[in-house]
């Protein structure tokens, strides 16, 4: 017996999230049966060895780039290719995880192309934060800047709704607390890496692009500031 009004018991995911997903995991797993052997040929062996020199986002190639007044597209590309390039197969896998649960999120309420321009955007501005703010030589590579941008985006869809029913809007604010809080401990536990800053700059572009780039989001602000 079939039903016109049948609702599927997950709902589908934005094709958006869907592609992007596919990418990352089609980029990883190239890398991975590449350095076994399995595809390529015994020159697969160094994928992502290749791959991390020539797409990773590298501080002191931003620098030289900054100092010189000289902006070769193989190296600005860099801050779009970065969150593409894992640096191990686990990475990858919750980059992934992340991006099923907080894209598709994001998509169903921004819209698919929004959720990809906070994505990508989100990275820039995760790469900019980690040149800028620390002095590093070490490359920044995975999806986790652009991910902590999507994660601006629902804080900020946490934080408009409790403005709407007037409660605190800082309990917004929980889930990437705890986040930073995970990140740190585990930087001082294990000895991580800075990474956290590029994170935390992904994060606040997502938010701050929310704004923008939310249902409405342009004309409240047109609105906002005829107003003033």
């Amino acid at each position: 017996m079939s039903s016109e009004h049948y609702t599927p018991a997950v709902n589908p995911l934005p094709p958006v999230v869907v592609a992007l997903v596919l990418f990352i995991m089609g980029v990883e797993l190239a890398f991975t049966l590449g350095t076994r052997g399995l595809v390529g040929g015994p020159t697969a062996v160094g994928w992502r060895l290749d791959a991390l020199q020539n797409y990773s986002f590298s501080p002191d190639i931003f620098d030289w780039m900054v100092q010189n007044g000289r902006w070769p597209f193989e190296h600005v590309i860099r801050f779009v290719t970065y969150p593409f390039v894992s640096g191990t197969f686990t990475q990858a896998i919750f980059v992934c995880v992340f991006v099923l649960a907080m894209g598709k999120m994001v998509a169903e309420v921004f819209g698919g192309f929004q959720m990809l321009v906070i994505f990508v955007v989100s990275g820039v501005g995760g790469a900019l934060a980690y040149a800028l703010l620390l002095n590093v030589s070490y490359p920044l590579v995975g999806g986790f800047p652009p991910v902590y941008g999507l994660i601006g985006a629902f804080t900020w869809l946490l934080w408009r709704k409790l403005s709407l029913v007037g409660e605190n809007q800082s309990r917004a604010f929980s889930l990437i607390a705890v986040l930073m809080s995970i990140q740190l401990l585990f930087g001082l536990l294990f000895g991580g890496t800075s990474d956290w800053v590029a994170d935390l700059g992904g994060f606040a572009t997502g938010f701050g692009l929310s704004f923008f780039l939310a249902p409405g989001g342009w004309a409240r602000i047109v609105q906002r500031m005829r107003r003033d």
